[in-house]
């Protein structure tokens, strides 16, 4: 074989590299390209349950939770971790009826009312975010702090909703719908609870935005 069949049989062979690099190239990389994401879920149903909750009053919340924990090694060497956690929150309160006792007198168009429940928190939809995250040297964050400090957050919202006027605003909001959906439809409402019941709801009486007052409203269909 000559100098110039060996040279075009070297070029040819590098030819022939470069054209099949190149096409296993485009394929492999256009292959890349189109990925393909599988995704699963399992959603199972419980249970479906029946019920009579109605909101009255709506609140939102900002809890600045400041998170330390001390550890001592060999009680000489303090060791601490710390979290800022800022948590948002929106509650709901309102009134769960299906608690409520009453019986309904036709014929004089009177509902009475043994049992009356206090507001409730119904729901609290909540967004945390962690900061200045800081972990001990041997004493560090793990998964169940985590999950104690959301549990501990919502803890004190719900604390804070129901010590506030929430449970005050949802009381006289309630009084004034049920006193004045009666009225509208010529009906009377008949509050003969038990004592303990009334003390029970004494505490939310104090706000008295809208004004709604059962008596004034009999006199009213008294009158008419």
């Amino acid at each position: 074989m000559g100098f110039s069949s060996l040279l075009f049989f070297i070029i040819t062979l590098l030819l022939g590299g470069a054209v099949g690099y190149g096409f296993f190239y485009i394929f492999n990389r256009r292959n890349s390209q189109i990925s393909r994401t599988s995704k699963s879920a399992t959603i199972l149903l419980e249970r479906i349950e029946k019920v009579f909750k109605v909101v009255m009053a709506e609140g939102y919340f900002t809890e600045i939770y400041d998170y330390k924990d001390d550890k001592r090694f060999l009680y000489v060497f303090n060791n601490s971790k710390k979290a800022l956690v800022i948590a948002k929150a929106k509650v709901l309160v309102g009134f769960d009826f299906s608690k409520m006792r009453f019986h309904i007198d036709e014929k004089t168009h009177k509902m009475v009312v043994e049992f009356f429940p206090e507001p409730e928190v119904l729901s609290i939809d909540t967004d945390y975010k962690f900061y200045d995250i800081e972990n001990g040297i041997w004493n560090r964050f793990n998964h169940e702090d985590y999950t104690n400090l959301l549990v501990d957050a919502k803890q004190a919202m719900n604390e804070k909703a129901l010590s506030g006027d929430l449970p005050r605003i949802a009381n006289n909001q309630v009084q004034f719908m049920m006193y004045q959906l009666a009225a509208s439809m010529d009906w009377n409402i008949d509050m003969k609870l038990a004592e303990a019941n009334k003390k029970q709801l004494e505490q939310y009486n104090t706000y008295k935005e809208l004004k709604a007052e059962p008596k004034l409203l009999r006199e009213d269909n008294d009158d008419e």
